[in-house]
């Protein structure tokens, strides 16, 4: 494709043309990395409500009318049952009513956006005493704002995507690039949770467990780039690139959370890679591996199509480019 635009018949031509794609692609791009992020509120966001039968009804009502669609409901009969449905990723907070008022229980590790803001909206009770708030699952206590969690995935997505690219490059043969990618998740996944459990403090939880869900996370991304690259040649490593790191950690909500990004960008976002790896690793890290299944599942799907697909060439990619 070089190639032909190098052939074109203007130069000026061309500079005009390469200058409005680049454009029209960075006009695309923006509002893909910011809409997101000035467009958060809570959509079907799971919640729990425990209680008092004729108290949480009324509290449910409450919720349901000052902010419709933004909550996804359940109730369940008592604190210790609210509790375990954050432990279990099944909600990321419960309102619980006791005899000494509202309380509200988070789980800050799954997302501490989310906790703040449910902090903020419930600072009040209707009655106007103050809520009290109880974090049930909290982070790691090096990384309380869940900062370093997420800066800690673009260079494992930058880094993983380059593994792709160069692997796809080079002169291998298929044997030589399945060994490399292979090599690549367990080496990224045990280097990466040393990093950043034992060296930064941003994950808590078992270390192997860590590893793990990094070198899947690594290998998906890896794959899914080399596997396009050697199925579609230098177009498949573009359309890796883009769906992997661009759009993927746009939509990918680690940060945040989900369920506070436009709909169905949210739920697009945890079926791609970056979105998948972010959720796996709260999942191993504070969760004792609840809600790991689904995730665990997506990345294992990527990575096994992709190491697939990184069959289908023989040889190397710059040469049959060239040719």
């Amino acid at each position: 494709m070089i190639q032909r635009l190098a052939r074109f018949r203007s130069p000026l031509a061309l500079a005009l043309l390469v200058a409005a794609a680049v454009v029209l692609i960075q006009a695309l791009l923006v509002p893909l990395f910011a809409g997101p992020a000035v467009n958060q509120a809570p959509r079907d966001l799971p919640v729990v409500v425990a209680g008092p039968p004729q108290a949480i009804a009324g509290l449910t009502q409450q919720l349901a009318a000052e902010q419709p669609s933004a909550f996804e409901i359940r109730t369940v009969p008592d604190a210790a049952a609210a509790e375990q449905a954050l432990r279990d990723r099944e909600a990321y907070a419960a309102f619980v009513v006791g005899a000494d008022g509202l309380t509200l229980h988070t789980a800050s590790a799954a997302s501490p956006t989310v906790a703040a803001l449910l902090a903020q909206a419930a600072a009040e009770s209707p009655a106007g005493t103050p809520v009290r708030v109880v974090d049930v699952v909290p982070g790691d206590p090096d990384d309380p704002r869940g900062a370093g969690f997420g800066s800690g995935f673009l260079p494992l997505a930058l880094t993983s995507v380059l593994v792709g690219v160069v692997l796809t490059l080079l002169n291998l043969g298929r044997a030589a690039r399945l060994t490399g990618l292979l090599a690549y998740g367990v080496l990224a996944g045990l280097v990466g949770a040393a990093v950043l459990q034992g060296w930064l403090g941003v994950l808590s939880g078992t270390y192997l467990l860590n590893a793990a869900a990094l070198g899947l996370f690594t290998l998906a991304v890896s794959a899914t780039v080399a596997g396009l690259g050697a199925a579609l040649g230098p177009a498949g490593l573009g359309l890796g690139t883009l769906l992997v790191f661009l759009v993927g950690n746009a939509l990918s909500a680690i940060a945040s959370a989900p369920e506070l990004l436009p709909q169905p960008w949210g739920t697009l976002g945890q079926w791609l890679p970056i979105g998948a790896g972010g959720t796996l690793l709260r999942s191993t890290a504070f969760f004792d591996g609840a809600g790991a299944l689904v995730p665990g599942l997506i990345l294992a799907g990527y990575a096994m199509v992709g190491l697939a697909l990184t069959l289908v060439r023989k040889g190397p990619l710059l040469s049959d480019s060239v040719a």
